[in-house]
């Protein structure tokens, strides 16, 4: 492996970059996702329930107790809960802006190495090829005569950075694209709690001003 690398020339080292942050990246947001599994559904129909029979401070204590983006969002409509739904909405969408990138966050980061990857390597293999058809015209003009051999190993080391771009690029792409779908999921899971809190809202004042 050190061999190819070695081979692989200079471009070889902003590959190995792209790929030890790749790595780390992924990492941290695997581990990220990890410790925020909870059973939503579960969570948020105690808390609504709590809500519902007008015990905000404990529907709050849950949220405090387990925290994260779904609670956290639904702490910040509890909180102005006796305050009109417009002011409701309105403290947890601006609370949203704060969580919601906590979930994506460096996925741009893990985008621009998946598109960056192959054509770091693409730079090398051009740059290679260049190279080789120096050696062919050094060659030529000197003896007159190009050595097949020399020809093909300068292009199989010069092809090393797209193989290797590209072996950063695929799994970097995938893994993007997995936690963009875990993104999505979480987001909308706190989208539909906070409709729900917004809807339990709209039907305690409905059913506070047929009483009256």
């Amino acid at each position: 492996m050190l061999y190819l690398i070695v081979k692989g020339g200079w471009i070889m080292l902003p590959i190995l970059i792209c790929s030890v942050f790749s790595l780390a990246i992924i990492i941290e947001r695997i581990l990220f996702f990890s410790s925020i599994k909870h059973n939503t559904p579960s969570i948020v129909s105690q808390i609504l329930e709590f809500v519902r029979g007008g015990r905000s401070a404990a529907a709050i204590e849950v949220c405090d107790e387990k925290p994260y983006h779904v609670t956290t969002i639904l702490k910040a409509g509890i909180l102005h809960y006796d305050e009109t739904k417009d002011i409701i909405k309105e403290s947890m969408e601006d609370t949203s802006l704060y969580e919601i990138p906590k979930l994506e966050k460096n996925l741009h980061f893990l985008s621009t190495i998946a598109h960056i990857s192959p054509l770091i390597g693409l730079l090398g293999t051009v740059v290679g090829l260049v190279k080789c058809f120096y050696i062919i015209e050094q060659k030529t003009a000197s003896i007159g005569i190009v050595n097949p051999a020399d020809l093909a190993g300068g292009i199989w080391e010069a092809l090393l950075t797209t193989v290797a771009g590209l072996c950063i690029a695929i799994p970097t792409y995938i893994a993007y694209n997995y936690f963009v779908q875990k993104v999505n999921l979480l987001v909308l899971e706190s989208e539909r709690a906070a409709t729900e809190l917004i809807e339990v809202h709209s039907q305690r004042h409905l059913i506070g001003s047929q009483d009256f």
